[in-house]
């Protein structure tokens, strides 16, 4: 038993790596920096490692802020910049975490090899690498991106809402050349890090505005538990594990949890409500994907297409000397 767990270890891993292959594009690849930096992968990975040891809510944070660059101007590190109106400052952005973590490898890698590598694609190595830390499998990432230099807190306004409908969803996922799996499977990251009450609150109490009402949604032996943890009076700025039972593992427990009526944020739980995307989810429950999709495999290859979304190579942008501000 133990040699055919190693063994299908090994096929996801290829899985996963063949999936790098297929989707890159756009002006990254594999082993963009293998002549000029060589060691820039392992210096991301001692990096993010040594700060997950003394505070494990980095692998989240991390794998929020790359979703929340891309789905902005794409992935060009336009999250990462200071300043009195930008993406950092922006509502849907107060609460990441992680910040301090590129830094350190931005100056590390700065001290290796002074301006070749982007704060960009430090951000897409630094999420898988958190991905790996919580247990779940490892992709071979494209690198190559270079760094914005627009970075506004208005430009925002599009991310995924935690109210969203699934059209919403997938429309916002379209526009970003996103498919309805790959919704499912990148929603499916929430299977890691928390919330905050103050988008869950409404749900429990004021939900669709109706004062007293839940989500009918929420499993009714769910319910107060949230309630208990999230009381209509209490603080908002408390945080609630996204996946019940599993917050620091990443595995396909959260898909459980929408199956089972608890889903913590609206817009996670609607995706078992939807027969478009319920179908999705149920066939990652399936025993090591015997329903044809296997969960870990797929997170990595739309982390991969992901990461390419709207990205800049060649001469475009530039490499920030810094990933808190602008050359």
């Amino acid at each position: 038993m133990e040699q055919t767990g190693v063994c299908f270890s090994m096929l996801l891993f290829v899985l996963v790596a063949m999936a790098a292959t297929s989707v890159q594009g756009q002006g990254t690849r594999v082993g963009f920096y293998s002549r000029t930096c060589p060691r820039v992968e392992s210096i991301v990975r001692s990096t993010v490692e040594s700060h997950f040891r003394s505070d494990p809510t980095v692998a989240p944070g991390l794998l929020r802020m790359h979703f929340h660059d891309c789905f902005v101007n794409g992935c060009d590190a336009s999250i990462l910049i200071d300043g009195s109106n930008t993406e950092k400052t922006a509502v849907p952005n107060l609460q990441l975490k992680g910040f301090d973590v590129i830094d350190d490898v931005k100056s590390k890698l700065e001290a290796e090899c002074p301006g070749i590598v982007s704060c960009a694609d430090i951000l897409a190595l630094a999420a898988r690498d958190s991905v790996v830390l919580t247990r779940g499998l490892t992709w071979t990432v494209p690198t190559g991106r270079r760094d914005g230099t627009v970075s506004l807190a208005s430009d925002t306004a599009n991310l995924p809402g935690f109210t969203d409908s699934v059209d919403v969803q997938k429309q916002k996922f379209t526009d970003k050349g996103l498919n309805t799996q790959d919704l499912v499977v990148l929603v499916g990251g929430h299977t890691i890090g928390t919330a905050g009450c103050a988008v869950i609150v409404n749900r429990l109490f004021n939900f669709n505005g109706t004062v007293g009402a839940s989500d009918p949604s929420i499993s009714p032996s769910f319910l107060p538990t949230l309630k208990a943890l999230c009381p209509q009076n209490g603080n908002p700025g408390k945080r609630v594990a996204l996946d019940t039972g599993s917050v620091s593992r990443f595995d396909t427990s959260f898909f459980t949890n929408l199956r089972d009526g608890k889903g913590v944020i609206q817009s996670d739980q609607v995706l078992w409500t939807d027969a478009s995307t319920r179908t999705i989810a149920q066939r990652f429950l399936g025993i090591r994907g015997i329903l044809g999709l296997t969960f870990n495999v797929e997170f990595g290859r739309s982390m991969i297409k992901m990461s390419n979304i709207r990205v800049k190579t060649g001469t475009q942008g530039e490499i920030r000397r810094v990933c808190t501000a602008i050359n």
